[in-house]
């Protein structure tokens, strides 16, 4: 077993692989019923009618919802999208039909993330992404991860007895990055991907600007989250709809957003980092000292680490680096599983479950104790 890696990383909430599109799995074929020696016949009592299903058993039986793709899972030859959002999830896959590649289609959920999962994928935030390179037989992590504003210190979130200031670090202009995400997106379409960024894009701005209806958990999350977004205006217009979030079924319309992003298509990442975007976000954080300012926007780099590598049962594992936490635990938790007789156990068995969950737990606390971003 062995780990190696050069620099740092995270996880980016997105998955995806491949060229095509995605189809129905067919059937399994029948299996033969195994032949057993003739037994005596069983006596059966008489049944005048067929069994009936009560109405209750019927309710139940309907709770499990048989018919989505949890019970009847998809398959695909060439390729596949998977995202936390299904909208996300189509635009990603009909990229693929449209002949681009996987990063042409990751570039594409990305932005498409920033419309359809507000609470999580923004054009505010950062990632990562591991590209393979079939034609180099290069792997490469791609690191575009917030940084912290030129003017932070180490004490920004103390007060001057020393002690944190609740909600500092969260929920005020310092709790803002530097974003990524516009920077990772375009460098990896310009490094890997075979579209142009105002074609990748599109359909995120037309997502934005027509709007989506909203679903059961971006209502509850709203609704959670309804003292701190209801400090700001701004907010309220846009997630906000009589004086209460939005509840499920009215639609988010997010006509700035496709704005912002029709121009970055336009004028690529430059728009974000260095023109109207950039100074509007440069204005808003100017009367708090310490927090994001144009020039941190300008500075802004992504940067290509060498990917952490470890082995699992003859395979290699290439993931992220730090200051990703996620890679190199991965390959931590499989490197205590390996031994393991886990085909034995079986998938899901209570005894594979426990082993795992232990192993994660011992990952987990080597990083509280060991892992930190090393240029810190």
């Amino acid at each position: 077993m062995h780990i190696r890696h050069t620099l740092l990383a995270s996880s980016l909430a997105l998955a995806l692989a491949g060229l095509t599109a995605c189809q129905t799995a067919p059937s399994a074929p029948a299996q033969p019923a195994p032949v057993a020696a003739p037994a005596p016949a069983p006596v059966v009592a008489p049944v005048s009618a067929p069994p009936t299903t009560t109405a209750s058993a019927q309710a139940a039986s309907a709770a499990y919802d048989f018919d989505m793709d949890v019970f009847h899972p998809v398959v695909a030859k060439n390729g596949m999208v998977a995202t936390e959002q299904e909208l996300a999830t189509q635009i990603g896959l009909n990229i693929l039909k449209a002949g681009g590649n996987a990063v042409d289609a990751a570039v594409a959920v990305g932005f498409a993330l920033a419309v359809a999962l507000p609470n999580a994928g923004n054009l505010g935030g950062g990632g990562f992404m591991v590209v393979h390179d079939a034609k180099s037989g290069k792997s490469v992590a791609l690191d575009f991860r917030e940084t912290a504003p030129s003017k932070a210190t180490r004490d920004m979130y103390l007060d001057v007895q020393g002690n944190v200031v609740d909600g500092k670090s969260l929920y005020t202009h310092y709790a803002v990055g530097v974003p990524g995400t516009v920077a990772g997106m375009e460098y990896a379409l310009k490094s890997w991907g075979t579209m142009p960024l105002a074609r990748v894009i599109a359909p995120a701005a037309a997502l934005a600007e027509r709007g989506f209806p909203v679903s059961e958990t971006l209502a509850k999350i709203l609704e959670q989250e309804q003292k701190n977004m209801g400090k700001w205006p701004a907010t309220q217009a846009i997630f906000w709809k009589g004086g209460a979030p939005l509840k499920v079924g009215d639609r988010l319309v997010q006509r700035d957003l496709a704005q912002s992003l029709r121009l970055i298509g336009q004028q690529g990442a430059k728009a974000f980092y260095q023109g109207d975007i950039a100074r509007k976000i440069a204005a808003e954080t100017a009367p708090h000292a310490g927090a994001v300012t144009l020039q941190d926007l300008r500075d802004y780099k992504v940067v290509e680490r060498a990917p952490t590598r470890g082995t699992y049962r003859g395979y290699e594992i290439v993931t992220m680096p730090p200051p990703s936490s996620g890679g190199p635990h991965l390959v931590q938790i499989l490197n205590m599983l390996e031994p393991l007789p886990i085909a034995q156990w079986g998938s899901n068995s209570a005894q594979y479950l426990h082993y795992l969950a232990e192993s994660s737990k011992l990952a987990y606390a080597d990083r509280s104790e060991y892992l930190g971003d090393p240029t810190s």
